[in-house]
């Protein structure tokens, strides 16, 4: 046979291919390592040892006479295949390395990595398979990208000296498959190989014989569960066990009925009614007062813009504050309608809640049983059986309790009877008719069946003495006037539920509503706010430009009137800084033209030269408030006979922030050479009080 075996069947080969489906298996055992998310370290193994078996492969197939035989695309695939896993192999070891801070050997590894990877591209990328090569070239780049990440904090952080590949320890391995000889996959003699197999005439028997077992089984649970059916209706009829109870003091509400109680208890109940109410009125007073201090808020800068408007006149030449709040002022009055409707729509409510609240007191009961009518004994009995008429009800009660638990014993017992039933070795044992069988099988059911029927008749009998003994309870507990009682606490409770929900709903709409218009009207104060703001600004600007008018005409009157003397040219005033009065010479002063004053103020003293000049009415005279306009008067001080002292330009200030007339000069000035400005205001320094100065 030696000479006539062919290559694909030698040694070699065979040997070749055990490694190639080793690598394949554990290739299979690691990517389901991958997909479990374990460790990089077992992952790093169990990928070392695919590269492992694919080496071997790959050196099987490189030798004769195997590379004389096979493709070279086998060569192709084994080596790129061995080339990519011991690179994954380095890519999940540099991860454990990096977690344990070992950056020195994760550079290496990921070195090593990328150049196996660019060795097999370049030696064995032609003919390779598309998807072999995808997988490759997304290893490397994640190769890549750590090496990169990691020389950046060696060279940063760690500073370590990077080990040859050589010098590197091999990569650890671990093998999760095995080859195993083919006497022992092949033993026949440790199992029955064919013990599951069934003949087909068989099969067919069973089959018949499952059906005739579960027709017999369907037909016993419909019985079952019609006499089940038949005492739940025929003891609702009867309101049972519910009168009973009712006598006991357990009542039973509903359940549909009593868990829509327990979610208006849960809302608070009609008790809390009145704490949504007091949120309703607070929203409402909020929403009220915002619109009103918006309102006054333009009314404000309305009456301050009717003010100056009628100060100055003409001069006042910004637009009314009418006609630019015309939108907002309309916007203010449909919220403020909104909200007079809205207080009406609250009325209602709060009267709805007052005319309803006794019809919805009922469902503040807890628990809500306790406002049903109760089942209460006769007051008077001819011959007192009412215990024996009750203890026998109870007793029958009971007994047809104890039948409907043994229909259910008797329906697990025949699903139990059924799974155990196993005629199939009698059916393959078997030499005569099947039929027989059956029949001789099917028997065992019949003692379950005679039970059900059993069951079935004992319920009837028992309904009917329950029903006479019912009668008899009803007459005697008057059971007829308590359910009509019953029945109208039941609508009593339905109606309140409803009436809450209506109010409750009206309720949370007004809430909703009066959150809404907050946010609106906020936001119409905002806008309010900043109209007023920037109306303010314009006001002082306008001031100040009025201001600079009413200035310069005055200076221009001045001048042509000669309302003051200036002292001849050359000769300058005589300004002497005692204690004492300012003596002036009569006739060194100039001859004037009398003018009348709007109005004299009495002769005063002299004051010292750096004192602070006189105000035009004769009293100190206060900064003026934000956008006040000093009253009417006389533009300028009446003139005196006696030199003004002068004012020195250290203390003195503008009349007011930002003037610059014709009057303000921020040098020396000559004192008396020119009038002092209007509106002037008190330094706000005080004059110095050095020993200098008081000399």
């Amino acid at each position: 046979m030696g000479s006539s075996m062919t290559v694909d069947v030698s040694v070699e080969s065979a040997g070749m291919l055990e490694r190639l489906m080793l690598a394949q298996a554990q290739e299979c055992v690691f990517e389901n390592t991958i997909a479990k998310g374990s460790t990089p370290g077992v992952c790093a193994k169990i990928s070392r040892q695919v590269g492992l078996y694919y080496e071997e492969a790959l050196a099987a197939l490189n030798v004769a006479p195997l590379n004389q035989h096979f493709d070279k695309t086998w060569i192709t695939h084994v080596q790129l295949k061995a080339a990519l896993f011991y690179s994954e192999a380095c890519y999940r070891y540099s991860l454990e390395l990096h977690e344990k801070e070992e950056i020195a050997e994760e550079i290496a590894r990921l070195k090593s990595g990328v150049s196996a990877l660019s060795e097999a591209k370049q030696s064995s990328s032609k003919g390779a398979a598309q998807q072999l090569l995808d997988a490759i070239n997304k290893l490397e780049t994640n190769l890549n990208r750590n090496l990169e990440r990691a020389v950046k904090e060696n060279d940063r952080v760690y500073l370590m000296r990077v080990p040859p590949t050589s010098s590197l320890p091999p990569l650890p391995a671990f093998s999760m498959v095995k080859s195993m000889s083919m006497n022992e996959v092949l033993d026949a003699s440790k199992e029955k190989m064919f013990a599951s197999l069934v003949p087909d005439s068989s099969a067919k028997a069973l089959s018949r014989y499952t059906e005739m077992v579960d027709d017999i089984i369907r037909t016993q649970a419909e019985k079952l569960q019609r006499g089940s059916e038949l005492t739940r209706v025929r003891l609702n009829e009867m309101d049972l066990p519910d009168s009973i109870l009712a006598l006991e003091g357990n009542f039973i509400l509903p359940t549909a009925l009593k868990e829509d109680v327990e979610a208006m208890q849960i809302c608070g109940g009609p008790t809390g009614l009145e704490v949504e109410l007091q949120k309703l009125r607070d929203l409402r007073r909020v929403n009220q007062e915002l619109l009103v201090q918006t309102e006054e808020l333009l009314q404000k800068e309305a009456r301050e813009d009717a003010q100056f408007r009628s100060q100055f006149g003409l001069r006042w030449i910004r637009p009314q504050s009418s006609t630019l709040t015309k939108n907002l002022q309309e916007r203010l009055n449909r919220f403020a309608a909104n909200l007079k409707q809205a207080a009406e729509s609250d009325a209602r409510i709060e009267r709805s809640v007052r005319e309803h609240l006794e019809l919805m007191s009922i469902l503040d009961h807890r628990p809500i049983e306790a406002a049903l009518p109760t089942l209460a004994r006769p007051i008077m009995s001819l011959d007192a059986n009412e215990d024996a008429i009750v203890g026998a009800l109870k007793q029958s009660l009971r007994q047809l309790e104890t039948l409907g638990a043994q229909r259910a014993g008797l329906e697990d017992m025949l699903k139990e009877m059924k799974r155990k039933d196993d005629i199939l070795p009698k059916l393959m044992a078997s030499t005569g008719s099947y039929e027989d069988l059956f029949r001789k099988e099917i028997v065992k059911y019949d003692h379950l069946c005679e039970e059900i029927v059993q069951n079935i008749e004992a319920q009837e009998q028992l309904l009917l003495q329950i029903q006479a003994q019912n009668d008899e309870f009803a007459a005697i507990f008057n059971l007829e006037d308590y359910k009509a009682s019953r029945e109208k606490s039941y609508k009593q409770i339905e109606a309140a539920i409803a009436k809450f929900r209506e109010i409750k709903e009206n309720i949370n709409e007004g809430l909703k509503f009066y959150i809404t218009l907050q946010d609106a009207i906020t936001n119409i104060k905002q806008q309010c706010s900043d109209f007023v703001m920037t109306r303010n600004i314009q006001c002082r600007e306008m001031i100040e430009d009025v201001q600079r008018q009413i200035a310069g005409l005055s200076f221009q009157d001045g001048k042509n009137t000669g309302a003051y003397n200036y002292p001849p040219v050359g000769q300058p005033h005589q300004t002497q800084r005692s204690n004492s009065q300012q003596q002036t010479d009569p006739g060194n002063m100039p001859l004037s033209r009398p003018q009348t004053p709007y109005y004299q103020p009495p002769e005063q003293p002299a004051m010292s030269g750096y004192a602070h000049p006189p105000p035009p009415y004769g009293s100190p005279q206060q900064p003026p408030p934000p956008y006040h306009v000093p009253a009417a008067g006389p533009p300028y001080p009446p003139p005196q006979h006696q030199q003004q002292p002068a004012v020195s330009h250290e203390y003195g200030q503008p009349a007011y922030p930002g003037w610059r007339g014709p009057y303000y000069n921020p040098h020396g000035q000559q004192p008396g050479s020119v009038p002092r400005p209007p509106y002037t205001v008190p330094s706000p320094y005080p004059p110095h009080q050095s020993g200098y100065y008081k000399q």
